[in-house]
C-alpha cells in the first residue's frame, strides 16, 4: 500500500500518535525510545552521539509540549509530509515540526522528523 491513498483523517490517526512519542522521547533524552519507529534508511544516517548532544545541550528538544496543532499533509511519491505547530513548555514562540512517513515493508515507519 502507498501512504499516499489513505485519508488525511487516517493519516493524522496514525501521525498524532507517533509525533508524541517522539515529543515524549525527545523530552526524556531517550534514544532508544526516539528512535524505534525510524525507517532502516534514516537509522543508517543519524549519528546517535549527534543525537545524544542535542539531547543534551538543546533546550528545546529537552522541553517540547505535548500540546501541538496538526497543520497539514503533503503527499509526494510514497511518503506524506505531516506538519505541526509546535510549542515548547521553556521558551516562547512555536516551530514548525516536520515528520516523513512511509512504508518499509507492510510497516508503517518514520523516513524523517524535524522541527524549524
Amino acid at each position: 500500500m502507498n501512504i499516499i491513498e489513505k485519508s488525511d483523517e487516517e493519516i493524522f490517526g496514525i501521525a498524532n500518535e507517533m509525533w508524541l512519542d517522539l515529543v515524549k522521547a525527545s523530552n526524556a533524552g531517550n534514544y532508544g525510545d526516539f528512535v524505534k519507529g525510524f525507517s532502516n534508511s534514516l537509522m543508517l544516517s543519524l549519528n546517535e552521539v549527534e543525537v545524544g548532544r542535542q539531547f543534551a545541550t538543546s533546550e528545546l528538544t529537552r522541553n517540547l509540549s505535548e500540546d501541538f496543532d496538526p497543520l497539514g499533509i503533503i503527499r509526494r511519491g510514497e511518503h506524506v509530509s505531516v506538519l505541526y505547530r509546535q510549542r515548547s513548555t521553556k521558551k516562547a514562540g512555536e516551530w514548525l515540526g516536520r515528520m516523513v512517513l512511509g512504508y518499509e515493508g507492510e510497516e508503517m515507519k518514520i523516513f524523517g522528523a524535524s522541527i524549524f
